[in-house]
């Protein structure tokens, strides 16, 4: 039996070019976790994409698309492991300062893998 990444090579590459094009990693190159948080159009676009990803993704170690309910950001889990196939993705620490309350939250850059 074929493995989904030789079968649906194209499609996968589809996926992450539309997980890519949601996020506008052209433009922008990195996002903060309270950012992510408060931006519900990037949450639901990225879910919305679950049925495409079980179909074309061997889903066991993405647990946010086998079991979504279960995970606390199943789409942070997704884009994190999707995009790592063209994007570096670096995580550190960040306290934000947004109307006189200090924000603990964490920063994600994406760099293009060449």
């Amino acid at each position: 039996m074929r493995l989904k990444s030789e079968l649906y090579k194209k499609e996968q590459e589809a996926i992450v070019d539309k997980i890519i094009k949601i996020l506008d990693l052209e433009k922008k190159h990195s996002y903060t976790l309270y950012e992510l948080d408060k931006n519900e159009d990037i949450q639901n676009n990225i879910m919305q994409l679950i049925p495409e990803i079980r179909k074309y993704f061997s889903f066991n170690g993405l647990k946010a698309v086998g079991e979504p309910k279960r995970i606390k950001r199943p789409w942070l889990s997704i884009i994190k492991q999707l995009t790592k196939t063209k994007y570096k993705v670096e995580s550190k620490d960040l306290q934000l300062t947004e109307n006189g309350n200090v924000i603990r939250t964490h920063i994600y850059k994406f760099e293009l893998i060449i």
